[in-house]
């Protein structure tokens, strides 16, 4: 039975991703700040699952959350680096400093504690190798209006995404990212009640089910480790992306 470790798992994506693994019968790690929500993700599937409340821009608890799913499961075949964050849009000069360190924290600090346990792990277990799939976005490749922590973060985790793809090539670890737009969370909800576009104005935005990001990562997931889907979009159709600005 192989191992998944989804940061983020107690709400939108994370959750989606978490809930359709457990369903294919893997053994699921879940990472986040709250302990129930996460509970509430594993619902029905606990001899499979792992509930690690955590902060993933915390290094100790990072490394807390690792040496437990070693010894829960003895190895990680997988680590979906979802967790992240989002401040309200504004131009640059009218963002808190505050808001940059909370966005930047969880983003990119997160992101990089998360992928350098799992490095260390899946390079020593035996056998060796695994998968990091990086949450990106469409701002990895196009900005919002006025969202300049954001977009910044996830440029930085594309060149996370790129380095890690090399680095990991001689112990058989794959690393990938899913860019990710307009699926349908808590988050993404206020995109069917009118967001800000580049010309100006306020618009609403076609959305997808969650669920089909979640069989997007089980797909890159569940491919053999000398294939890799580097780079995946998947988008809702009509969304403003192609064309956006």
């Amino acid at each position: 039975m192989q191992t998944i470790l989804v940061t983020g798992a107690g709400s939108g994506i994370g959750k989606a991703c978490a809930r359709a693994f457990l369903e294919e019968g893997w053994n699921v790690a879940l990472i986040g700040r709250r302990e129930e929500p996460l509970r509430g993700t594993a619902t029905g599937y606990e001899e499979t699952s792992l509930v690690l409340p955590a902060d993933v821009s915390d290094p100790r608890a990072v490394e807390t959350a690792f040496v437990a799913i070693a010894d829960r499961f003895g190895r990680l075949d997988v680590l979906f680096n979802n967790a992240g964050v989002n401040v309200a849009g504004a131009p640059i000069d009218e963002i808190a400093v505050d808001d940059w360190m909370k966005v930047s924290s969880i983003n990119i600090t997160g992101m990089f504690l998360c992928a350098r346990a799992a490095f260390a792990l899946m390079r020593r277990q035996q056998p060796q190798g695994g998968r990091i799939i990086n949450n990106g976005s469409i701002s990895a490749h196009a900005p919002r209006p006025g969202s300049v922590p954001y977009t910044m973060s996830k440029h930085a985790v594309t060149g996370l995404t790129r380095s890690l793809s090399l680095d990991g090539r001689k112990f058989d670890i794959a690393c990938s990212q899913i860019d990710i737009g307009n699926a349908l969370t808590e988050m993404a909800q206020k995109m069917t009640e009118g967001v800000p576009q580049a010309d100006g104005s306020i618009a609403a935005e076609a959305v997808m089910d969650v669920e089909h990001v979640a069989t997007s990562v089980l797909h890159m997931a569940k491919l053999p480790l000398d294939t890799n889907v580097q780079f995946m979009t998947v988008m809702a159709t009509k969304m403003p992306f192609i064309g956006r600005g």
